[in-house]
């Protein structure tokens, strides 16, 4: 177990790479010059008021004293109240969850709960070096490429004994979900959330400019691109209007204005690719590790290094974004503005998509079937951890049990941002998405049939994830072929696991 400080340093610096890999999303701070200025005439005119009477600015002094006394006794827990800070980075959900901490408090009068929320880089960079100093959150959103390591560090707390005292009933939730957040001890470090999945996202008015195909039950090869090629090819354009089916296609105008990639990439692809090739590849037979917690990988297969070197080659022929452009601009904003026709996309991006004041129309379709004779969707599903450097475990507890409890999880569904980890929230974010005009059956139908996989969970995630993503890069930008490079990164990745 990794639990002296070399380990958490180690640790930081691992997460750091992934980060900066990710991005941030971090809140802009804004300023405003008229208010300084307003804020410069009130500070003025009461020192003019104040030369005409001291006793007036006595007076205000002890007004603002009371009113400092009062603000300070609003920032700080009532009473005796226990307060808990609770970090999450989706802005989406903090409103939803806000109102989870607000019936909570009226629930548990002696417990109240703080909200933060931080940009994906920021939350992670933040989390980490808060681990390093002891100053981390009581609570936070979890994931599962990183939980692992967090055990292995010793910074969470096993909720084990907390589950038996409250008999709390891990079956409520979506099967297979709750087993996601045990150790292979036993030990549990998390209670589910909400869980999520990948679908095709598509333009509809560059679907209909392309002769409306129907992209319900498009297959998938990384010979020729199957059905779904052929989609991809109607629906990217030239700088000139040529179609990429079309005799006269020119690829060397696709970076020009006007030009539109028939598929974009959503980021970068990484280690494990969860909203870019890695519903492809296990469409292909491809799987990531061979369990949870596996001590070995599989980046060896050829059918990984085959799919990879379609996404390569189709980029190349300009039919889906390039890697530096994505990396530059974003590949969601990419779609957004009209430079790609599709992507892949996770499920807690549908609010972003297709929400209010988004210009784009948008439709979304299961991911295509691959050669194995199924499509494929990596299923990952969060939850909520206690610190180590808790100050309260008991009060924390109770607030995880809160949010894993149907009484929040049906509250953020209604919210129409992600899937509850609990059927029941579920339907309810279905039904709020179905009165917004949105279907959303091509992410719950991956569920309904059996064709997810999960989210590899190992104990070496930011390590892989360092050896993997240059070389995933170097693919993709055409410096070398996936079946010379990914053999060696694999021997690489299975030497760490073995650590």
């Amino acid at each position: 177990m990794m639990k002296n400080w070399r380990s958490l340093l180690a640790l930081l610096l691992a997460f750091g790479l992934v980060a900066a890999a990710c991005g941030s999303d971090a809140p802009a701070e804004t300023s405003s010059d008229a208010s300084s200025d307003a804020a410069a005439d009130d500070e003025a005119m009461e020192d003019d008021e104040a030369m005409e009477d001291d006793s007036s600015d006595e007076a205000m002094e002890d007004d603002e004293a009371m009113e400092d006394d009062e603000a300070m006794e609003d920032d700080e827990p009532a009473g005796d109240a226990v307060l808990i800070d609770y970090w999450l980075w989706d802005g989406n959900q903090q409103p939803f969850y806000e109102q989870c901490a607000a019936d909570f408090t009226q629930a548990n009068p002696g417990i109240e709960v703080a909200v933060s929320q931080f940009g994906w880089g920021d939350y992670w960079d933040g989390l980490t070096a808060a681990f390093a100093t002891r100053t981390a959150p009581d609570v936070f959103t979890d994931h599962l490429a990183r939980y692992p390591e967090f055990v292995e560090s010793g910074v969470l707390i096993p909720l084990n004994s907390f589950v038996e005292a409250d008999g709390v009933d891990t079956g409520q939730y979506f099967p297979g979900l709750a087993e996601l957040w045990t150790s292979p001890d036993g030990e549990r470090f998390g209670l589910p959330k909400d869980w999520d999945t990948i679908a095709v996202v598509i333009n509809d008015d560059m679907k209909a400019a392309a002769g409306d195909p129907d992209v319900s039950a498009l297959t998938w090869n990384p010979q020729d691109g199957g059905t779904f090629g052929e989609v991809v090819q109607a629906m990217t354009v030239d700088a000139n209007g040529v179609r990429g089916n079309e005799e006269g296609f020119d690829a060397s105008t696709m970076g020009d204005e006007g030009a539109v990639y028939g598929f974009g990439l959503e980021g970068n692809f990484g280690a494990f690719g969860q909203t870019t090739f890695s519903a492809f590849a296990a469409s292909n037979g491809w799987t990531a590790v061979d369990g949870v917690w596996a001590d070995e990988a599989n980046y060896d297969d050829p059918a990984l290094a085959e799919t990879i070197q379609w996404f390569a080659d189709w980029i190349e022929a300009g039919f889906i974004t390039p890697l530096a452009d994505v990396q530059e601009l974003g590949g969601t904003t990419m779609f957004q503005t009209g430079r790609a026709a599709m992507q892949t996309n996770g499920s807690w991006m549908i609010s972003t998509l297709s929400g209010d004041g988004t210009e784009v129309p948008v439709s979304y379709a299961p991911t295509p079937i691959g050669p194995s004779g199924n499509r494929a969707s990596m299923f990952n599903g969060l939850a909520d951890s206690i610190t180590a450097s808790a100050e309260d475990p008991e009060a924390a507890w109770e607030w995880v049990k809160y949010m894993a409890s149907p009484e929040c999880q049906e509250v953020v569904g209604g919210g129409a941002v992600v899937f509850p980890a609990i059927p029941s929230a579920t339907a309810i974010a279905q039904e709020a998405h179905a009165a917004n005009g949105v279907d959303v059956s091509a992410f719950t139908t991956h569920v309904d049939d059996g064709t997810t996989f999960l989210f590899p969970i190992t104990d070496s995630a930011s390590a892989i994830e360092a050896l993997v993503g240059p070389a995933m890069e170097s693919i993709l930008r055409g410096d070398a072929k996936a079946a010379d490079v990914l053999p060696g990164i694999a021997e690489q990745v299975n030497a760490e696991l073995a650590n």
